[in-house]
């Protein structure tokens, strides 16, 4: 719709065409276009003197001098010398506000009195040139400023009295077309990908209408984008007039092309001429409208035939653009500052709620609001130290799991969204139903929350054919990028995408993000100072059952042995009884000391006294296996195992781990049949799974977890000796590692116990088996 549309998405190519670089054709140089609009004069002049370095090539038809006459020619010898002098006080004041525009007339050479009136506009290029620019004056009187005035006034007051945006916008290309005259106005949008839409339109009651259509980024390419966010004003007054040349073609002072962005008289690009001409348009004016630095939308202008809008009409189009639409935006901004507010609130509730939980986790789900309400999703998930909370409609934990490890491979950054998640990742066409749009913020390297947005089917009203917007033609000059033809309503069905994320909704996440880690680190803190008394509790507990153990062994030595002295002096003397109840207080005192021993060997397992190091863990296997090899002979036992891999651990308590787990398999065996034992290893994503399985009496799963605990037995010493510590020290041995234990069994079907050790050693970031636990801010 406006220049220059030469960046297709998709374009066709005639059979003729070779092999070309579309990407050069779609993002031509504009800026370096050193032709120009043949109804106005544009001069490139030295500073100071205002010597004439480059002309255009039509100075003949305005001075009645030929551009390679006036080179070198300072202003004073083709406007009057007065004139000059006032330009030049206001060049030097080095703010051209103060000389733009400037009426000055020019006497043509050859003609006597004949004098032509120019509205005179000076700009300097972005390379530094001064550059002039010279348009007929229709008439030599300014618009009048209250005129102009009582109208902006009267449009301001139609805004005030509409709350709506469309009404707005209608009320915007209605008093520009009434100010300018032109056939038809309309107020397009951008959206976030660049397309537009017409969402106001004036025009003759013959005109096709383009109101409610969409066009494509193509239509006004990137480099167009830029060129419009840098003027405010395009105007085209004759589509097909012969653009003229600047003589010479390069600045003899830069021997580079004169920079024309920010020129008023620049000819446009030939593909946009031509797209003109395609919509049947004779002249264009085009208002852009920028927000925030951006270019938000713009105000397109078409007449059927040739139009000249003087500068200061032009200049008080602008003002009004300015004006109106500022009062639009300030009513955008108003509804953003409500929504704003809101999800403010919501997300001051929602610090409270975390800060008042033990697990900050409850108080997003768990709660009114919800972490839903704070981005308007209908699905979020938070993944915390391999755990998943998901509240409303999410993708299984498999499908977050994937894809939380495609967002850290493939995302960078505090926040990501999109609308359209099964584009970028095309496993999320499974779960479009309730996963087509994503917003991500990451709490560290593997946690994150999601928000979910499922599939909005829409059908979206084109200007023509997206796909074809441009077809590349061979000509006599070339290989170019043509416009399509057609405008006429083209409809499309769009399918995998959402409804978008709003900036403030985007805003919103950011800020939960900083107060979740801000809670974390608090949280954080507190456990450091709760780790430091525990670890002076635990030093105070090891030194007392070092010293009790040490000093309870004596005593019951002591009574071990006059207790059997007692046995060996007075033998003749005892009945059986007697020699009975000797026999019960000797296997007392040595269940007490194996107690103690146990008790002991469970308090020197902590994770300070691990010995961190890369372990093949088939060697300390084989030392079990050889501290067992006569409980093993006597059982029969068979045992097996997978290739073992080489992990980050201590050698000597993975052997005493080994030792008690196989110790039990073999104890716990079925008493008809030889014990078989296998030893299994398989890689998770961080941790290593290794297992350990038996043929033998099996135990009641609901008695699982109850056998880790210390001292506790589901048999009794007659049935099966043993102090009930075994498993205790298992358990806290896998813990010290940062990993976890836990068994699978039937009653007689033997049992399957399970640990993890992961493959940082140290890592607290790891794979925990098939039910995976928190050990910071988690459940258990």
């Amino acid at each position: 719709m406006v220049e220059a549309n030469v960046w297709a998405g998709n374009v066709s190519l005639s059979s003729n065409v070779p092999h070309v670089d579309i990407t050069q054709l779609k993002q031509p140089p504009i800026h370096t276009l050193i032709q120009v609009q043949p109804h106005g004069v544009l001069l490139i002049l030295q500073e100071p003197d205002l010597t004439v370095l480059q002309a255009s090539s039509n100075t003949f038809a305005q001075f009645g001098i030929t551009a390679q006459e006036i080179l070198g020619t300072p202003l004073e010898d083709i406007f009057d010398p007065f004139q000059v002098d006032r330009l030049k006080e206001g060049l030097a004041a080095d703010n051209l506000d103060l000389v733009n525009p400037s009426k000055v007339w020019v006497r043509k050479r050859g003609r006597g009195d004949d004098y032509q009136v120019f509205d005179a506009v000076f700009h300097r290029s972005i390379d530094g040139v001064l550059v002039l620019e010279l348009e007929p004056a229709l008439t030599q009187e300014n618009i009048p400023f209250l005129s102009f005035y009582h109208l902006a006034r009267a449009s301001i007051n139609q805004l005030e009295e509409t709350s709506n945006l469309r009404d707005f916008c209608q009320i915007i290309v209605r008093e520009v077309r009434k100010v300018t005259g032109f056939d038809r106005v309309m107020l397009y949008k951008f959206d976030e990908e660049d397309h537009g839409e017409v969402l106001a339109e004036e025009k003759l009651d013959s005109m096709e209408s383009y109101l409610g259509l969409r066009y494509p980024e193509s239509d006004i390419p990137r480099t167009a984008r830029k060129m419009l966010a840098a003027n405010w004003i395009r105007v085209i007054p004759n589509a097909n007039a012969e653009p003229v040349s600047l003589f010479p073609g390069v600045n003899p002072l830069t021997q580079q092309p004169t920079d024309l962005t920010h020129s008023i008289l620049r000819s446009p690009y030939p593909c946009h001429i031509e797209y003109l001409h395609n919509m049947g348009v004779g002249a264009s004016l085009t208002i852009s409208l920028i927000k925030d630095q951006k270019l938000w939308g713009l105000i397109a202008c078409h007449h059927l035939t040739p139009k000249y809008v003087p500068y200061e009409l032009r200049k008080a189009c602008e003002f009004l653009g300015r004006v109106i639409f500022s009062e639009l935006s300030t009513r955008e901004e108003t509804a953003d500052y409500d929504y704003r507010m809101r999800l403010a609130y919501i997300q001051s509730v929602l610090v409270e709620q975390m800060s008042q939980e033990d697990v900050f986790i409850d108080g997003l789900v768990n709660r009114q609001p919800s972490v839903l309400d704070l981005a308007n999703a209908q699905g979020a998930a938070i993944c915390f130290n391999g755990n998943w909370t998901t509240i409303g409609r999410t993708p299984n934990e498999e499908d977050l799991n994937f894809l939380v490890q495609w967002l850290a491979k493939n995302v960078e950054g505090e926040v990501f969204h999109t609308d359209a998640l099964p584009h970028l990742y095309s496993d999320a066409e499974r779960f479009k139903d309730v996963a087509s749009g994503l917003l991500a913020i990451p709490i560290s390297k593997r946690n994150y929350v999601l928000w979910f947005r499922p599939e909005v089917i829409q059908t979206v009203n084109w200007g023509g054919d997206p796909t074809k917007a441009f077809e590349v033609k061979q000509t006599e000059g070339g290989t170019r990028l043509c416009p399509r033809k057609s405008f006429e309503l083209w409809k499309e069905t769009v399918r995998l995408k959402s409804l978008p994320w709003k900036q403030v909704e985007v805003d919103a996440a950011l800020e939960l993000r900083k107060a979740i880690v801000n809670i974390i680190l608090r949280q954080a803190d507190e456990l450091a100072q709760l780790a430091q008394d525990l670890e002076r509790s635990n030093a105070e507990l090891k030194k007392f059952a070092y010293v009790a153990s040490h000093d309870l062994q004596e005593p019951l030595n002591q009574v071990a042995n006059y207790v059997q002295l007692l046995e060996m002096r007075y033998e003749s003397q005892l009945d059986g009884d007697a020699r009975e109840f000797i026999e019960f207080a000797v296997e007392g005192v040595s269940l007490m000391q194996t107690l103690i021993d146990d008790v002991l060997a469970y308090s020197k397992v902590d994770l300070q006294a691990i010995e961190w190091q890369l372990t093949d863990v088939e060697s300390p296997l084989n030392h079990a296996l050889g501290n067992l090899r006569g409980r093993i002979a006597d059982s029969g036992a068979t045992i097996t195992h997978d290739a073992l891999p080489t992990i980050v651990a201590d050698g000597t308590q993975l052997m005493q781990l080994f030792q008690n787990l196989i110790g039990n398999a073999i104890k716990f065996k079925q008493p008809d049949h030889p014990p078989q034992i296998h030893i299994g290893a398989e890689r998770q994503e961080d941790a290593w799974l290794f297992s350990v399985k038996d043929n033998g009496i099996g135990l009641d799963q609901q008695f699982g977890d109850r056998i880790f605990v210390i001292f506790q037995r589901l048999h009794t010493r007659d049935e099966y000796p043993g102090t009930g510590m075994g498993l205790a020290i298992c358990k806290k041995i896998v813990e010290c590692h940062r990993g976890r234990i836990w068994v699978e069994s039937e009653l007689g079907q033997g049992a399957t116990f399970y640990f993890t050790i992961p493959v940082g050693g140290r890592d607290h970031n790891h794979a925990n088996g098939r039910d995976k636990q928190s050990y910071l801010f988690g459940r258990r």
